[in-house]
């Protein structure tokens, strides 16, 4: 990884969302950094005793916005780069599907991944997952859409 600043805190510095808004103060703070090859995302994640479901498992929804932002993200880095941008545009969540495929324990450090697997010029399909103690625990897939100006959520990063 280039810098040690996260695609967030690079682009989005003044956000309030709540999965990975560097501004919020309540909220997740997901940090992703671009792969060497700038193929993919990844981040890390340590849940806190408040995301429990129950004990010694992550709550489905967390593991949900953390899938979600880190996926948005990496199709606004990837739409930024397709169109030799120096800024990502302002995307929005389209579509998102995730899959609970078995517990997330609470005890470790969850790792997140994600990557474009098609797009437009104003449009990405992400996969992603979210592995913990060396297993997929969740798994999505979404379309995430740029937005212009009119939109409720352009240039709100």
């Amino acid at each position: 990884m280039e810098s040690d600043k996260s695609v967030q805190e690079t682009f989005a510095a003044k956000s309030i969302c709540f999965g990975c808004g560097p501004a919020n103060p309540q909220g997740l703070k997901l940090r992703s950094f671009e792969t060497p090859e700038r193929d993919a995302l990844e981040s890390t994640f340590l849940p806190a005793a408040h995301h429990h479901a129950f004990p010694g498992v992550l709550n489905g929804g967390i593991c949900g916005a953390l899938l979600d932002c880190h996926s948005n993200w990496a199709a606004a880095m990837h739409l930024m780069r397709a169109s030799g941008a120096d800024a990502p545009p302002c995307t929005v969540t389209a579509d998102f599907h995730v899959r609970l495929k078995r517990p997330t324990p609470m005890d470790c450090t969850v790792t997140l991944r994600a990557w474009v697997v098609s797009a437009t010029e104003d449009r990405a399909v992400v996969e992603a997952t979210l592995t913990a103690a060396g297993k997929v625990t969740a798994t999505c897939s979404g379309t995430f859409v740029a937005v212009g100006e009119g939109h409720p959520a352009y240039h709100r990063w």
